[in-house]
């Protein structure tokens, strides 16, 4: 109801009430959602690499920092911009767990999963072609698999859909 009134409010009603209606996500809504998440999930998977990696630390500490720094930097690309209209610290925090949680949690699972999988992954060096490519892979099976999952989400007025009512 405060959705609708502030879609009336400022004009927009029709373009955010499909957000709102069950199993009206599109397939492009969805993989915006995941680029998103991705986007965050990349940076933090590579800058936990390259710190664990410089300090010398084994596979499963650089993971572990890998994984908590892309729940982090996922969480803090949908805060930017929840922050930015003017929501107040408390609610954005809330409003990025509930739309990025599943998201993120399905992506680390995937991508660290394929590394972890891969034969020789997880001793690759930043410097090899091998570290690079196999990042590439399980990031690209992330995505692909998390696509589905922000759709059904969003189509039930959760995941990224909840971070529509603030843009």
């Amino acid at each position: 109801m405060e959705h609708a009134h502030h879609a009336q409010e400022h004009g927009h009603g029709q373009d955010h009430q499909g957000h709102e209606q069950h199993g009206r996500a599109s397939w492009a809504m969805a993989a915006r959602a995941t680029l998103h998440c991705l986007t965050g999930c990349a940076i933090g998977e590579v800058l936990g690499m390259v710190i664990g990696t410089a300090l010398g630390w084994g596979n499963m500490p650089t993971m572990i920092l890998a994984i908590a720094l892309a729940f982090l930097f996922g969480y803090a690309f949908t805060l930017r911009g929840i922050l930015a209209a003017g929501v107040d610290l408390r609610t954005a925090v809330r409003v990025a767990l509930a739309a990025d949680t599943l998201s993120i949690a399905v992506m680390e699972l995937i991508d660290n999963g394929v590394i972890a999988l891969w034969p020789g992954a997880m001793d690759a060096h930043l410097s090899e072609p091998l570290f690079w490519t196999v990042l590439a892979i399980s990031l690209a099976a992330a995505f692909v698999i998390t696509v589905p999952v922000n759709k059904w989400m969003i189509g039930r007025g959760k995941g990224h859909a909840v971070v529509h009512q603030y843009h």
